[in-house]
């Protein structure tokens, strides 16, 4: 597959406005690249969306209407789930997070990223640590 591994601190940037501009303007340098690529994404990266918004909605930076018409536009993109994450859990993702000192759900990432070679759209600091020493390039810099 051609594209990109995509990070949720990244997506969640499209709708949960950074009070970095760089950050901010980095995640719609993304989404536009989704115009002419695909993303790829764990399978945990639905959950990991769900929590998000599910707690921002909480803080009420967010209602349920704005949280509804979102996940209709990343419904549309796309963005496709990696079949193989669960498989590589025991065994490469956990080594991956144990070297470099990432959590379970990063790692997961970075796995995919290097399975597949392809770089990695992050906002994560660890994560873009981790894939600078793996030799990862993030998608866009």
């Amino acid at each position: 597959m051609s594209g990109f591994v995509l990070d949720n601190s990244v997506a969640m940037r499209w709708l949960l406005e950074s009070e970095k501009s760089s950050d901010q303007k980095y995640a719609e340098s993304v989404l536009k690249s989704l115009l002419n690529t695909d993303a790829l994404v764990p399978n945990l990266w639905h959950l990991e969306a769900t929590n998000v918004l599910l707690g921002a909605e909480k803080r009420s930076e967010v209602d349920a209407g704005e949280v509804e018409g979102f996940i209709s536009q990343l419904e549309n993109l796309p963005i496709h789930v990696d079949p193989l994450t669960a498989h590589q859990a025991f065994n490469r993702t956990m080594a991956l997070s144990r070297i470099y000192k990432l959590t379970s759900y990063d790692a997961a990432y970075l796995e995919i990223a290097i399975r597949e070679g392809l770089p990695i759209a992050t906002l994560d600091k660890d994560l873009r640590k981790a894939a600078k020493k793996a030799g990862i390039n993030l998608h866009l810099k």
